[in-house]
């Protein structure tokens, strides 16, 4: 019995709707890249099928690194959860911070009427969680402390379903801390405003928004089937295309594309780049990032190491800054004193001419 608790432990998210890599979304993901190929490549099926499962993609080094990454983040998902906030605690906090303030107005909307509060709740969860994923994405990217452990997901060569679980188990907290935070401010603020007996509109257990963005091909976001929409509706849903951009090695593509399921906020923030017919990318990281593809280790201490060299780096600008600030102080102290000094010398001298002349 502990064996089969152990393989499910692992391979819970391709039976858990909930998840991404869900086997029923795999398989859908299946049918539309052969339909795709087939229509625009003008593949017979068994050509695209065999497309789709190339072996020198799914046994290359870097997916092979994916799948040992995916069981030891499971892992390590397993030993840290217990130390992590979870989301009822920290809603549960809001919610009595709310209820402790007298200048906001509780159940204001209570009046209204539920399946509106079920569509309200539904559309604010998703857009709100997907927002704050497009913020901490664009902040690993930018900050050189946190590109430090994401760019063990861009040293990914190929792309495969499975290298969403290509992260370092420090973005994975990052993003559960992210996840946390997100929805834990959206259900208190809703239960304090529209009272209680709201609900997420559901399919299988899942968002519904979230269960059409995995029905519709989220997993070919990370393979080799450039999946293209329209330019209009690739400035509100990012294509699988765009996101195979986001991990071109190409300098055009560097900051582009950092949207999860919409791309309206790359649009508005300017970092939207729209899908490219007939372009062969290629995937890591520039030359100049030094990590290993294949390598565990170099994927996981790596990261740690450039950390605590950032860390070191900007302790040291404190104390040159402290040192150049306080070297400031003690000149601008001196010359005050000199100042004041000949002030007085000044002063002395008039006064002993001045005692002088009477």
């Amino acid at each position: 019995m502990e064996i089969f608790a152990g393989i499910e432990f692992f391979l819970s998210d391709f039976i858990n709707p909930k998840k991404r890599v869900f086997v029923g979304y795999l398989l859908i993901a299946v049918a539309i890249a052969a339909a795709w190929l087939m229509i625009s490549n003008r593949h017979n099926c068994s050509v695209a099928l065999r497309k789709i499962f190339d072996r020198k993609i799914f046994f290359s080094r870097s997916s092979i690194a994916d799948y040992k990454l995916f069981i030891l983040n499971r892992v390590f998902s397993f030993l840290f959860a217990p130390i992590l906030v979870s989301q009822i605690a920290f809603s549960t906090a809001i919610y009595f911070m709310l209820m402790g303030t007298d200048w906001l107005p509780q159940g204001i909307f209570q009046g209204v009427g539920r399946i509106w509060v079920v569509v309200l709740f539904t559309t604010t969860s998703f857009v709100a969680d997907d927002f704050s994923k497009y913020l901490v994405h664009r902040w690993m990217h930018k900050w050189p402390l946190l590109w430090a452990i994401h760019k063990v997901h861009h040293s990914a060569e190929s792309l495969t379903p499975i290298t969403v679980y290509r992260v370092h188990p420090l973005e994975g907290i990052l993003y559960t801390t992210r996840g946390t935070i997100a929805q834990g401010l959206i259900i208190p603020l809703f239960l304090f405003f529209f009272g209680a007996g709201f609900s997420i509109y559901t399919v299988v257990g899942a968002n519904i928004f979230n269960f059409v963005f995995h029905l519709t091909g989220s997993n070919l976001r990370h393979s080799h089937v450039a999946i293209r929409y329209w330019p209009w509706l690739e400035r509100i849903l990012i294509s699988p295309a765009q996101h195979q951009i986001h991990h071109s090695v190409e300098e055009r593509h560097y900051d582009k594309n950092f949207g999860a399921a919409l791309s309206i906020w790359d649009w508005a923030f300017g970092s939207l780049h729209f899908s490219e017919a007939g372009n062969r990318l290629q995937y890591g990281l520039d030359a100049r990032e030094k990590m290993e593809a294949g390598s565990i280790t170099s994927l996981y201490i790596q990261p740690i190491r450039e950390m605590l060299n950032l860390v070191i780096g900007y302790i040291l600008q404190i104390f040159k800054l402290s040192n150049w600030v306080q070297q400031k102080l003690k000149i601008s102290v001196w010359n005050s004193i000199e100042r004041v000094e000949q002030e007085s010398l000044a002063s002395s001298s008039i006064r002993k001419r001045v005692t002088k002349n009477e």
